[in-house]
């Protein structure tokens, strides 16, 4: 990495090691999204039905939950890149699979969700991984603006590939299912590439209370619980993209390509503030900035809701969107920045556990509540729902309010 002089700037795209990082995480992310187009709206084609939708993020949670202490273990004790490249060849085997099937006609929805159960395991590595790597490329005066980078590449795949899966996904789910397994092998490629000095790295013997010391570190700081559980209960109820099928459907009256614009609108707002933020980093009261940006998710979440209209929805997605890049970024600065670098991994794989449960329990919640009550209810209680935890957590964590900076121990 290149460390800036004293008194001076040094731009992100001089860090060779963060260049490479950033393009593989626009790859791979990119690939799973298209993927999550093409799988929503073939499940939806096969049965019609929203629960299964919501199924879909169900199946992705298990492996999530089930490996979350062995993931964070590894990624503490082995070569963190290795573990990168090996979840991502994973992925691209699985998305050959889908290939296979749609082409030879023979993929049903058991098959699907199995293949999204594997897709889903080498996820849980491949995340929390990743989300570590980020300290160990670039010197600690860029860090919380590599985090802001690093969003910002997640958000450029979640802006292109559902735009891109929507439009292949005109000449079928096989062509999309194909490009899906290059990006996941191209990502792989240049996560090898990668050089960074080596990391700290945990030599303490495999034990109960070395897999669980993530969490007990977590719970050592009431500031890490709060930023965690708090994400954890609002994209629990805020979840509204499992049901975007239905909103594209049945509501807006839009096919495959009006589902990527919406998948694409939310991701095209927060990689705008994921860019500011990058190049204007927070610097004071960023407490009351977490819970301002968490109660604005909240209220466009409703607007989304209630919406017949294809401009007005993507409109609130895209602020749905912002407001959550903001939260990202504080809540990754404040995680990384404050855990020791040896734990990096088992803390970041309990965050990340947080984070697959609030989203993919989010999407099962959806689903089940649009089934009992409809969309429409099911995306404005948890719009509201929000809000209201928002509100709820400046009472029951005031130390979230206080942080001034994001710079703070490091542990």
């Amino acid at each position: 990495m290149t460390t800036p002089a004293p008194g001076r700037s040094i731009s992100l795209r001089r860090q060779r090691s963060f260049v490479l990082f950033w393009c593989a995480r626009v790859a791979a992310t990119s690939a799973f999204q298209m993927q999550a187009v093409a799988i929503g709206w073939q499940i939806y084609d096969l049965t019609g039905s929203a629960l299964d939708l919501g199924l879909v993020g169900l199946v992705q949670f298990v492996p999530v939950v089930a490996l979350a202490l062995v993931v964070g273990h590894v990624a503490d004790r082995y070569d963190r890149r290795l573990v990168v490249r090996a979840a991502q060849l994973v992925e691209a085997a699985a998305a050959l699979v889908l290939v296979v099937g749609s082409s030879g006609r023979w993929l049903g929805i058991d098959v699907i969700f199995a293949v999204v159960f594997v897709a889903g395991t080498a996820r849980a590595f491949e995340l929390p991984t990743m989300h570590a790597l980020v300290p160990g490329l670039v010197p600690p005066p860029l860090f919380s603006r590599a985090v802001a980078g690093s969003t910002s590449a997640n958000q450029v795949a979640v802006v292109l590939g559902p735009a891109v899966g929507g439009l292949l996904y005109a000449a079928g789910p096989t062509v999309v299912y194909a490009a899906c397994a290059a990006l996941f092998l191209a990502a792989s490629v240049l996560v090898m590439l990668i050089r960074v000095d080596p990391p700290a790295r945990s030599h303490a013997p495999a034990s109960v209370a070395s897999v669980f010391a993530g969490f007990a570190y977590i719970c050592s700081r009431r500031e890490l619980i709060g930023v965690i559980t708090l994400d954890l209960f609002v994209v629990l109820l805020g979840g509204a993209v499992a049901l975007l099928p239905i909103y594209a459907r049945d509501i807006l009256g839009v096919g495959p390509d009006g589902l990527g614009l919406l998948r694409s609108a939310s991701a095209v707002g927060a990689l705008a503030a994921s860019v500011a933020l990058s190049h204007y980093p927070l610097r004071r009261r960023v407490g009351w900035i977490l819970f301002a940006v968490v109660a604005l998710f909240g209220a466009a979440t409703t607007v989304f809701a209630v919406s017949t209209s294809l401009v007005l929805s993507a409109a609130a997605l895209a602020l749905r969107g912002a407001c959550d890049a903001v939260s990202v970024v504080i809540r990754f600065s404040l995680v990384q920045l404050r855990t020791p670098p040896e734990m990096r991994g088992r803390v970041s794989s309990v965050n990340a556990l947080f984070v697959g449960a609030s989203n993919t329990l989010g999407d099962f919640e959806a689903g089940v509540t649009a089934a009992l009550f409809g969309a429409v209810p099911a995306v404005l209680i948890g719009g509201i729902g929000s809000v209201l935890v928002a509100a709820l957590w400046t009472r029951i964590f005031p130390e979230l309010a206080r942080i001034e900076t994001l710079d703070g121990p490091t542990g």
